[in-house]
């Protein structure tokens, strides 16, 4: 009786695997292009990039706006492509960690208080939100990686 239950349960439920894969798609496609086109603007503007690190207090802000505007763009390329997508979403995280931390510091003191949504309606908060759900949930079936997954890995272990 049992193993009829979780049979239909794992029937019904593991129907619900490619909305999921499509979901990951979708976040991945329209917030890599945004990474694409925040880093982007940063390596093109990185004197004004710099000067705003500066303000902020940052170490060598010539180095981190160039450092991160390469991570955003070049992460920004990963995630949309589905290609190493969480260790893209990861490196994306610690940067977005950093910006909350620097440049939105009341937001993350607000998170511990009765004005929390103040951190939700932080622009860091949805790019935050897509990368910890990739590294979590993988970037999907619709992705390079879950090609390299089903055709390269096998032959790799195999050897």
């Amino acid at each position: 009786m049992i193993s009829k239950l979780i049979s239909l349960y794992d029937s019904v439920f593991n129907r619900f695997e490619w909305p999921q894969s499509l979901l990951l798609f979708f976040l991945r496609f329209f917030w890599g292009i945004s990474f694409i086109q925040t880093g982007l603007g940063k390596l093109q503007h990185l004197d004004k990039i710099t000067g705003f690190f500066t303000s902020l207090g940052i170490p060598f802000p010539g180095f981190n706006a160039a450092l991160v505007g390469t991570f955003e763009f070049g992460g920004g390329i990963l995630l949309l492509f589905g290609l190493f997508s969480r260790f893209a979403a990861a490196t994306l995280t610690s940067t977005l960690i950093v910006a909350y931390l620097t440049a939105d510091l009341p937001a993350v003191k607000a998170l511990f208080s009765s004005d929390y949504d103040k951190f939700f309606a932080a622009d860091e908060w949805p790019f935050l939100l897509v990368c910890l759900l990739v590294i979590s949930f993988g970037p999907g079936r619709i992705s390079v990686d879950a090609i390299l997954k089903k055709f390269v890995r096998p032959k790799l272990l195999s050897k």
